[in-house]
């Protein structure tokens, strides 16, 4: 069984916090429920200690619920560019009509670059995808039925939670091996499906297939695991900055594993999504930021 789960925040490097806070309330109803300055320590957790003092922000679907998408202030490199890097390319958010947020969408700050549509392996689940002001990519997906084989959540509010998280790696096996290596991940059989946005991004025809495989976690979350064509670049970042875009995900675990290479030493902070319990960021087999809450006291 699986010791990883659920995700507990999704973190975007921006240079412009406020921005963030006020597109994704304005367009997605998320409430801020968090703000300030990065703490020394925080700094320091991340191996990151030139970001003490930058603005941060957290907010909640609603103002509430488990799952945290948090803004912090960071130099992005100007190279970046979604879904032509290895690591975090995506969020995916549960919402209750894909078709109607698309239309709210239309004339925001996020630019809708695949519009509605089911899923080339379910026509029981259908999805868009979004670019946000941090270059940040966001899927918005709603269920028309509940399906035995995915444990989701249900969409309480009309934009809820983050529920998959997107990694592209140099292939399915290896992203698969790492997490149930160290998390007791089960292995996820692989399918080939149309991801029409990496292709456009890879300069490769729209409806070419590529492998994935969703990895189930606890909490009803998942990691999905996409392989990237051979030409995508390593994340990178600018030195002592944040990766750009998602720089990291934090997901809750029984007890923070060894055998994994920390930033730096773990440590308790008082903040959210940590609330007194102990963290600690590792690195991942595709150069994802993995940050790892203890879910005990």
């Amino acid at each position: 069984m699986s010791t990883l789960g659920p995700i507990s925040c999704v973190t975007i490097a921006t240079l412009d916090v406020q921005r963030m806070i006020d597109t994704y309330h304005l367009h997605l109803g998320y409430e801020l429920v968090d703000h300030g300055r990065i703490s020394p320590a925080q700094a320091r957790l991340w191996g990151r200690s030139g970001l003490a003092g930058r603005r941060y922000a957290s907010m909640l679907p609603g103002g509430d619920g488990p799952t945290f998408i948090r803004f912090v202030e960071s130099r992005v490199p100007a190279d970046y560019v979604p879904f032509r890097h290895m690591g975090w390319n995506a969020a995916e958010l549960m919402v209750q009509d894909t078709d109607g947020i698309a239309a709210r969408l239309e004339g925001s700050p996020f630019r809708i670059i695949g519009p509605p549509a089911d899923l080339s392996f379910s026509d029981k689940i259908r999805a868009m995808q979004a670019l946000g002001p941090a270059q940040e990519s966001i899927y918005l997906t709603s269920f028309k039925e509940k399906m035995a084989e995915f444990d989701t959540p249900e969409a309480r509010h009309y934009v809820d939670r983050v529920f998959i998280v997107i990694l592209g790696g140099p292939s399915v096996k290896v992203v698969n091996d790492f997490y149930h290596r160290h998390f007791g991940v089960a292995i996820s059989p692989v399918m080939p499906a149309v991801i029409s946005v990496l292709s456009n991004a890879q300069g490769l025809p729209a409806d070419t297939p590529h492998d994935l495989a969703a990895l189930a976690l606890q909490g009803q979350s998942f990691i999905e695991a996409d392989t990237m064509p051979s030409a995508t670049l390593p994340r990178g970042g600018l030195e002592g900055e944040l990766p750009p875009a998602i720089a990291m995900v934090s997901f809750g675990v029984d007890r923070l594993p060894e055998g994994l290479d920390y930033l730096a030493s773990p440590v308790a902070l008082p903040e959210a999504p940590y609330h007194g319990r102990r963290v600690a960021v590792a690195v991942g087999a595709a150069g994802e930021w993995i940050e790892l809450i203890e879910k005990g006291g």
